[in-house]
């Protein structure tokens, strides 16, 4: 069984607990094994299903309650099995989901950490600077690059810590493991979304 979670910007592949992405311009393999996938990409959906007929939608079966419209299959399949959590996927963009009592209720999406750092090179190329890791919060920025940085930091954390008092957070995406360091009540889930797949599967016993 081979899981596929199809973002903005790859194809996220799961192959026998090994981890495979592919660019979304890129050849994709023919695979023997079942395919199950979720998608937020119609153009890339197709090439997949062009070269592995065989692959199954998941969105098809799952059911999450929430009165939110246009909620992505990636964030449902996050947030599905969560009671009081707000989970955080640090993706191209940072989607915040929060869960009451396994309520779904609402959430808002910010720029993800690179395409944050592209809007300003836009504005001006005086404004390009490169992602550190390393970032004084504690400390008016004094200099251009910094000023960037701590605004980046800042516009993340700040709306995230408003709405997760007495919450426990769950990160996850490529920046996640990186964010969740400035949050006590934090943990990284690096395979959330691959798992609650797997969950799925078994819950609607998709193998038999």
């Amino acid at each position: 069984m081979i899981l596929c979670d199809i973002g903005n910007t790859t194809f996220h592949f799961l192959i026998d607990g090994k981890h495979k992405k592919y660019f979304l311009d890129e050849k994709i393999p023919k695979f023997k094994d079942n395919i199950f996938y979720i998608s937020v990409n119609e153009k890339a959906t197709k090439k997949l299903i062009k070269k592995n007929p065989q692959a199954k939608n998941l969105s098809n079966i799952i059911k999450f309650d929430t009165t939110y419209k246009g909620m992505g299959i990636d964030r449902i399949v996050a947030s599905i099995y969560q009671e009081n959590t707000i989970v955080v996927d640090a993706g191209s963009a940072i989607t915040v989901d929060i869960i009451e009592n396994k309520i779904h209720k609402g959430g808002f999406i910010l720029l993800g950490v690179h395409n944050f750092l592209k809007s300003y090179e836009k504005i001006s190329k005086k404004l390009k600077v490169n992602f550190e890791k390393n970032i004084n919060l504690d400390k008016i920025p004094l200099q251009t690059k910094d000023a960037i940085l701590y605004a980046l930091m800042k516009s993340i954390i700040l709306p995230i810590k408003e709405v997760s008092l007495n919450k426990n957070i769950i990160f996850t995406g490529g920046d996640g493991e990186f964010l969740s360091q400035f949050f006590e009540n934090s943990q990284y889930k690096k395979d959330l979304i691959f798992e609650n797949m797997k969950r799925i599967i078994d819950a609607n016993n998709c193998i038999a």
